[in-house]
């Protein structure tokens, strides 16, 4: 098993980027644990995106969505994210964002320890896992990858390795796995001719470099689960927590909100308590023990 991070093609993530839009700050510097400090609007809430492409290409689609919640709920919030998903993860544990956008798994874990509570999850969306070759690969069936190299953003990443992992193990077959650091940089691995395969999810293959996106195709897909959580630090007050969830429920109610969520992909937001997430608690998967 081996852990690649960035590799050079992909150094796209940014560590230290600040834009200025309209009065309304994003940021990536890493930033320290905030609990108990918001409970008036006074400061910005922190909203830390799972790094499932590079730094520069969430702030480019996650800006307009923030924007138009700030308005929406009154509240002030800045950007933020992590290098790689294990970062995003230790971070999440250790509390240091306010709002998060995580996948299923890791709600499920973060909703225990340190406490993260449910906002909502995108409407009518089933997130599954799939597993892509290059348009040229001969490769026509998963019993082909047998003995091969094969590329995933991160140990406990969701449906891009968590479930397409569990499908190829189901069916005896072995490979070995190689942890690149993002959906971004799985896509372009396979693409390159790195490595026979790469798990990644529709959403990201879509918004992929076109390098990579035109010239991959999808082997397999999974079954879908409950998607990606927005959830708040417990931290937060409950009036926060009420205004954040009433202003991704209302995002796709005006024109604005409907062009901010095109660069996502998602149609608009749904309520969600926590047990929205007991389709993933009954996979029993334990790739992180909380804290």
């Amino acid at each position: 098993m081996r852990s690649i991070g960035n590799w050079t093609l992909h150094k796209l993530a940014i560590t230290s980027v600040v834009i200025l839009c309209s009065g309304f700050l994003f940021t990536t510097v890493n930033v320290h644990a905030h609990a108990g400090k918001h409970a008036d609007d006074s400061h910005p809430l922190v909203f830390g995106i799972v790094p499932q492409q590079s730094s520069a290409k969430l702030i480019r689609n996650w800006s307009p969505v923030m924007k138009t919640i700030s308005e929406l709920s009154g509240l002030k919030i800045r950007f933020a994210t992590a290098p790689n998903i294990p970062e995003f993860e230790k971070r999440l544990a250790e509390g240091q964002y306010d709002i998060a956008y995580m996948n299923p798994y890791h709600f499920t874990v973060f909703n225990e320890s340190p406490g993260y509570k449910a906002v909502a999850h995108a409407k009518n969306k089933r997130i599954k896992g799939i597993l892509v070759v290059r348009e040229s690969s001969p490769v026509k069936t998963l019993e082909e990858l047998d003995g091969k190299s094969l590329a995933f953003p991160a140990p406990a990443a969701f449906a891009a390795t968590l479930l397409t992992q569990a499908t190829l193990k189901n069916k005896g077959i072995q490979f070995e796995p190689n942890y690149v650091g993002s959906h971004d940089s799985s896509y372009l691995g396979v693409a390159d001719g790195l490595f026979e395969a790469g798990g990644g999810i529709v959403r990201t293959l879509g918004a992929a470099p076109p390098n990579a996106k035109d010239n991959l195709k999808v082997l397999y897909t999974t079954e879908g689960y409950t998607p990606h959580a927005i959830a708040t630090h417990p931290s937060l007050s409950a009036d926060q927590h009420r205004r954040l969830r009433a202003a991704f429920v209302a995002l796709d109610g005006s024109p604005e909100g409907k062009e901010a969520l095109k660069k996502l992909n998602i149609k608009g937001f749904q309520s969600a308590d926590d047990d929205a997430w007991d389709d993933i608690r009954a996979l029993n998967i334990s790739v992180i023990q909380p804290k």
